[in-house]
């Protein structure tokens, strides 16, 4: 693997435990797509730190369980916002 990916990999992981973000957000927070996040912290962060990988697959499940009412949240804001126009 790639110095790069690595390095990138890890920063990754670090950013989303830190701040429990969503792969959405590390993508964009980062500059590369959602495919990449999720392939650099679950499969290559594997290769890299075990226990960092297991640790960020916390936050992603996570939030992968909580994605519903982040949604429910972000039509009502929508809506909400239109109402008022």
């Amino acid at each position: 693997m790639k110095d790069y990916i690595e390095e990138r990999a890890l920063e990754l992981a670090a950013y989303i435990l830190e701040t429990k973000a969503t792969v959405r957000a590390a993508a964009k927070k980062f500059g590369v797509s959602k495919s990449t996040v999720h392939k650099d912290v679950t499969e290559r962060l594997m290769e890299i730190n075990t226990a960092l990988a297991r640790e960020v697959k916390e936050v992603l499940d996570q939030n992968k369980s909580e994605r519903h009412i982040r949604g429910g949240m972000a039509t009502r804001e929508k809506y909400l916002h239109h109402q008022h126009e």
